[in-house]
């Protein structure tokens, strides 16, 4: 296939496209993909309400020895993405649906703290895997990934929603164990049915990319384009930080929230695990509509609304308590929520194609690695007795820095859409 060249950058060779049912194939894997994601993820903050009397621990016990599970699952994005650029996006996801079901069933045969912690381990390396790959193979190729990357991030924030429903439901009518052997082996039957689908996919997953000294050349030949890179990336490395305190913060804590803060609402683990799944699962439908945004509007002035309204929402839902708490727990989650599409498509303008699995992989170790500081700060100051009116202060600290960064976030500059670096 003909390479174009323009200046001294090489573009990368444009992907082989898929028949268009195929796609809409993949786009629905893709989408389920990132529902299990998330799911399987946040089932422990809800089965841990049943595992406090259990085995005699407290919740700030517990969740300190949940955090090697979200180190593994930000520690692993980096090798996942490089994986599925040098070798395969496709390859990649269907050791994903296998093995983070794998490593849940295996978790239910656990007998003690220690093994639990392991388990969820296992569970946080394969879910490590799906953002930077199946991210990369959604706005592969795609020029307007603003709506794809909303319904796929319906798709994820439903995960969230079902979580904490599932977990308490199959926690009080069977075992915590079944919490995880029953989505496990859904996702494994899953899985297979991928494979069985995908391998009559063209090998499309393998994006070929410039020489190395082409880049330099290209990265050498502005100052514009090196100084406006150089920017973008130190925003968009902060912004990937402290969103994603802000955004894990917010949904790990938030069934112990709800069991604290609304009283006669919550008079079982099942209701706290409905309402959290109510508020997450109707706040979802706010990515589709910041990806509208993404299409037709400046990324960055949408990105900087989105931050700043996050501030005085963030104050008051540590404050307030009953139906008040309710209303405004569903309001910012529909402001954080939408934010993550906003992100991504940042990402995608500032990023060449074949390189883009890895930049993903890089971006979302520093966010999924903010689940692992949100555990602490989570354990921390509920037990100093701070409660959660300091946590979310500190979110709203972290919106308010991060907004006020992305004023200095630059545009893509003309030399980037020219060489598509």
């Amino acid at each position: 296939m003909a390479v174009t060249r323009s200046c001294c950058y090489r573009l990368a060779e444009p992907e082989r496209k898929l028949p268009l049912p195929m796609n809409r194939v993949r786009f629905a894997f893709l989408s389920v993909g990132h529902a299990y994601d998330h799911l399987f993820m946040l089932l422990f903050p809800t089965v841990v309400l049943t595992l406090e009397a259990q085995f005699d621990l407290s919740y700030d016990q517990w969740m300190l020895m949940s955090t090697p599970a979200f180190v593994a699952f930000a520690a692993g994005a980096v090798p996942a993405g490089w994986l599925g650029d040098r070798w395969s996006r496709s390859g990649m996801m269907a050791i994903f649906f296998i093995g983070i079901g794998s490593a849940a069933i295996l978790t239910s045969f656990a007998r003690t703290p220690a093994e639990i912690s392991g388990g969820l381990v296992l569970i946080g390396l394969f879910a490590s895997i799906y953002h930077p790959v199946g991210i990369a193979m959604l706005v592969q190729g795609q020029k307007k990934v603003g709506r794809l990357l909303g319904i796929n991030g319906v798709a994820g924030n439903f995960g969230i929603a079902l979580a904490a429903f599932v977990a308490a439901s199959l926690g009080n009518l069977i075992s915590w164990r079944a919490a995880f052997y029953v989505p496990g082996a859904v996702s494994i039957a899953t899985g297979l049915i991928y494979i069985w689908v995908a391998r009559g996919w063209p090998l499309a997953d393998r994006i070929a990319g410039p020489k190395e000294h082409d880049i330099g050349a290209a990265f050498k030949a502005s100052t514009e384009v090196r100084q406006a890179i150089l920017r973008a990336v130190i925003i968009l490395t902060v912004g990937a930080l402290l969103a994603g305190i802000v955004f894990q913060t917010s949904t790990i804590s938030l069934p112990k929230l709800f069991e604290e803060r609304l009283g006669d609402f919550t008079a079982s683990t099942i209701s706290v695990g409905g309402l959290v799944s109510l508020v997450v699962g109707i706040a979802a439908f706010a990515q589709i509509a910041s990806g509208f945004l993404v299409d037709r509007f400046s990324v960055k002035r949408v990105w900087i609304v989105t931050l700043l309204l996050q501030v005085p929402l963030l104050i008051v839902v540590g404050m307030i308590s009953q139906t008040g708490l309710l209303i405004a727990a569903f309001v910012v989650l529909v402001i954080i929520f939408g934010e993550i599409p906003i992100q991504d498509a940042l990402l995608a303008r500032h990023t060449p194609e074949h390189l883009r699995s890895r930049v993903y992989g890089i971006k979302f170790a520093i966010a999924l690695g903010a689940s692992a500081v949100a555990v602490l700060i989570i354990a921390a100051l509920h037990s100093a007795g701070g409660g959660f009116s300091w946590l979310y202060g500190l979110l709203a600290a972290c919106a308010l820095v991060l907004g006020t960064a992305a004023f200095w976030l630059p545009d893509r500059p003309r030399h980037l859409e020219e060489r598509n670096i």
